[in-house]
Order: C-alpha cells, then structure tokens, then sequence
C-alpha cells in the first residue's frame, strides 16, 4: 500500500528524485526484480513528503489485514515524525480506531460520523426507484432491503491526523478546519 501512496505522490512531484529512481533500479537486479523493502519506501515517503505539503487519504482500514494494519500504522508514524507537513486522513470503523490511536499516539483526533435512518431509507428508496430491470425486484426483495441494509449500517469514524485540533488553524491551507 505505501508503494502506491509513495507512487502517487512522486506523479503530482512532476519528476522522479533521484534517490527513488536509484532504489528501484538497485532492484532490478535482485532476483526476481523486487521492489525496495518497507524501511526503503517509508526512507522515501518521509524525504518526499518533507519536499511540500501533502495530504495521504487511506479509506477503508479496517479492511486492511490485521497483521498490515500495524506495519501500515507504524510506518505512518515515522512518515509523520520526518514530514511535519503531512497530513493523514484514515476512514475505518470503530473496532481499529484504538490501535490508530497507540500507534499515532497524539497525532490524531477522531471523529465519529454516523448515518441517520431516514436518510439511508430515503436513498434506498431513490435507487431502487432508478432499477432499470423492473423484473428483478419482487416486493420481498425490496422489503428485505429496506429492513436489513438500515440495520446493518455501523457507524463510521474518521481519523484525521492533523497536528493541531480542528478548532485550530491548518498551516497548509491558511483556512480554520471549523470553517468547513
């Protein structure tokens, strides 16, 4: 996942820094041509990061392994150290945000977003309205529907992993977050 990221934002660089360009031909010659190891690529991700201001977005962590989950923390956190700049926004549901928390400790501030019923039952409604094969939805299939994804839906958190709490100003925008 951090090789994507790191490639991501090496494309929005314009060039390729030297130092990223020498650890992947350094590879090649590996066998089997692998690509650098975890240290190499959060080496890369800080140096690159620290250059200008950048935002990492990571939706769905939960989803994530387990196991990847804490590597993935902990390399955010040496991200961070290096790269005061950088800012980290995680999606995830509640059952990880304690391990976000040791792992980024103090580098975090939660907050919970939930979903109100009436507004997943009026958007259910919508799309279901919008079905363009009329022949697949019996009235039961839309009752369960409309019973079971309401239920299920769990609430959802953001971490957003900002240096300053929300009321304060964000230093790279030059805008207060509570503005928004």
């Amino acid at each position: 996942m951090l090789s994507a990221v790191l490639k991501q934002i090496v494309r929005g660089l314009g060039e390729i820094p030297e130092e990223i360009s020498l650890a992947y031909e350094d590879q090649k010659g590996a066998i089997g041509g692998r690509g650098p190891q975890l240290a190499d690529i959060v080496r890369m991700l800080q140096n690159t990061a620290s250059a200008k201001p950048t935002f990492i977005c990571i939706d769905a962590f939960d989803e994530c392994a387990a196991g990847y989950q804490v590597k993935l923390l902990d390399s955010l956190g040496q991200v961070l150290l290096w790269s005061p700049g950088t800012r980290i926004f995680i999606t995830a549901r509640p059952h990880v945000q304690a391990e976000v928390r040791k792992r980024l400790s103090g580098r975090v501030t939660a907050m919970c977003i939930t979903t109100r019923r009436h507004d997943i039952i009026r958007f259910l409604h919508s799309r279901l309205d919008e079905d363009t094969i009329s022949d697949a939805m019996d009235t039961c299939l839309k009752a369960d529907i409309m019973k079971k994804i309401p239920e299920d839906i769990s609430e959802m958190w953001v971490e957003a992993t900002i240096l300053h709490k929300l009321h304060q100003l964000c230093p790279l925008t030059g805008t207060r977050l509570d503005s928004y």
